[in-house]
């Protein structure tokens, strides 16, 4: 499973990057929003931060706009994946960036319909929101299910991004399922490294170690 942090907080980014960890950076309007610094700044600074995948999104809603945008967007860096919205002008725009090599991100997925068209479009990525399909009342996970087993039932090329993600256990269920990816704020993914015994076990460690009043260095 790949692990890309949902942030444009980039020193965040650097931070989980030094772990080794991160394999890429999902971006969108509202992130880049709480950062308060200019789009393009932060995506050619992100860029610079990791090797993998950084999604970058288009905004304009129209076919036509959603290319000019592209053009712009992929001139950042080798690395930029472009995040299009699950309409048909986002499909259409998905197919002929992917037609010319470019990596695209799908997003704002809610069923595994919409899924089935991003991967006939040709996606890199398809971004099904888990929390917020729960939100509304419904299984987020089972989307997640529901798009794995048509991918696999076709051998799609597609990587379910899972996002929307918001606590540990919502990863745990997708690397479980099979999902390709994950997103995650950077708090989520720091939460997967604690457990209550492994602090236990570290106070106890310490406190038997200063008794015997060595050093190692």
């Amino acid at each position: 499973m790949k692990f890309f942090v949902d942030t444009a907080d980039t020193a965040e980014i650097r931070e989980l990057a030094a772990t080794g960890l991160l394999d890429g950076v999902t971006t969108n309007p509202t992130l880049i929003h709480k950062s308060g610094r200019k789009f393009m700044e932060v995506v050619e600074e992100i860029c610079g931060i990791v090797d993998g995948p950084v999604s970058a999104e288009v905004v304009a809603l129209d076919h036509e706009t959603m290319m000019k945008e592209a053009e712009v967007l992929r001139k950042i860096a080798d690395n930029v994946c472009i995040k299009v919205p699950l309409t048909i002008d986002g499909l259409k725009t998905c197919k002929a960036l992917t037609d010319e090599g470019t990596l695209v991100n799908v997003t704002l997925c809610f069923s595994a319909n919409q899924a089935l068209l991003a991967a006939k479009a040709g996606a890199s990525f398809i971004s099904p929101f888990v929390g917020r399909h729960d939100d509304n009342g419904f299984d987020g996970l089972r989307l997640i299910e529901d798009i794995r087993l048509i991918y696999d039932n076709y051998q799609f090329d597609t990587e379910i991004l899972a996002a929307s993600l918001r606590h540990p256990i919502h990863v745990l269920e997708c690397a479980k399922i099979g999902a390709d990816v994950i997103t995650a704020p950077p708090a989520v993914i720091k939460m997967l490294s604690k457990h209550v015994l492994t602090d236990k076990g570290l106070e106890g460690f310490a406190a038997d170690w200063a008794k015997t009043g060595q050093t190692i260095l």
